[in-house]
């Protein structure tokens, strides 16, 4: 099994666990056939759900948890009482180097705080980040940080720029991802003084394993010229939570202004515009910074989105993505 990608799951987090979390277990196998899984929560519910799969019942371990961490209970309130749940446990075998990865589509705060008491961050790495893929034009880009640091200084964000080229280049063939900081204006004396001070890093960064592109604008964000954007988790979760909302006004507002024979005629077009804003897709958010990934699945996604998230953990494990953000940082020193 030493040639497996092991993977540690939550299976009680999220809406419609365990059901939805094994069903995409089992969708993800299909083209994963080399994952291995340890399944963490109630085991008689767990039992029984695997017992419906073809591919799962023989490539995972059931690991029993008494605990749930509900997503209203607060990341304090999880720290202190949640060393017994789904989610801790699954977390913890990262620190016993049982798994390679862990996901859970459970309480992000929760999820955030118990990774960082049980994991150590890369050396070099003071605040670890949270990235997510977005769509744009061409293909996807990678945003970072999505909120897990509300403040950040010229080091965090260079940081950023660094673990963020380094995801780019696990899940995407790309030598040299093409990086910027989100900004309210695309000229150099743009912007605070912090943005500044990343600014004249990173344009002064000899060697590096990206091309720092200067500043972008959130009105550019999927015009697909810039593969990773970088920005504090303050405004990355405001821009995140704004696209959403965007997107999910547009396609309701799209459905109803066509009528039937409209939509009819416009099937294959209205097809493809749906499957480019679906946010299944685009699932999977990363933890960035630890010496192990740490993957968080949207609560609310239902099996195939939450497939995509498994898939995500794959192309990570694969591409060795903690090494190279710690190559990444080595180059960035020098």
């Amino acid at each position: 099994m030493d040639d497996k990608v092991k993977i540690a799951i939550d299976a009680m987090g999220g809406e419609n666990a365990p059901a939805k979390i094994i069903n995409g277990i089992e969708i993800s196998l299909k083209e994963n056939k080399e994952s291995f899984f340890y399944l963490y929560g109630d085991s008689s519910l767990l039992k029984s759900e695997v017992s419906k799969t073809t591919l799962l019942k023989k490539n995972c371990e059931i690991i029993h948890t008494k605990d749930i961490i509900l997503d209203d209970a607060s990341p304090l309130e999880a720290a202190k009482k949640g060393k017994q749940s789904s989610m801790w446990k699954a977390v913890e075998s990262l620190k016993e180097k049982t798994a390679h990865i862990c996901l859970s589509a459970g309480n992000t705060g929760a999820l955030l705080v118990i990774s960082r008491l049980l994991l150590k961050t890369i050396d070099g790495i003071n605040k670890p980040a949270l990235a997510a893929l977005w769509p744009n034009q061409n293909s996807m880009n990678v945003v970072l940080d999505l909120g897990a640091n509300i403040e950040c200084n010229e080091k965090n964000l260079t940081d950023f720029a660094c673990m963020g080229s380094a995801l780019y280049k696990s899940l995407f063939t790309h030598d040299q991802p093409r990086i910027a900081l989100l900004n309210v204006g695309l000229e150099e004396h743009k912007g605070n003084d912090i943005l500044k001070k990343t600014y004249s890093m990173l344009k002064n960064i000899k060697i590096k394993n990206f091309k720092f592109c200067g500043y972008i604008e959130g009105n550019h964000i999927m015009d697909g010229n810039i593969d990773v954007i970088v920005t504090d988790g303050f405004t990355g979760n405001i821009a995140l939570k704004t696209a959403e909302g965007t997107a999910n006004f547009i396609t309701r507002n799209l459905k109803k202004s066509l009528n039937k024979l409209s939509m009819l005629l416009s099937y294959k077009s209205l097809k493809e515009f749906k499957n480019k804003l679906d946010p299944r897709k685009y699932n999977g958010a990363i933890f960035l910074g630890l010496e192990s990934a740490v993957v968080k699945s949207h609560g609310a996604t239902d099996s195939i989105g939450f497939a995509h998230s498994v898939n995500v953990c794959n192309k990570i494990v694969k591409a060795d993505l903690i090494e190279k953000i710690k190559s990444n940082l080595i180059t960035v020193d020098a």
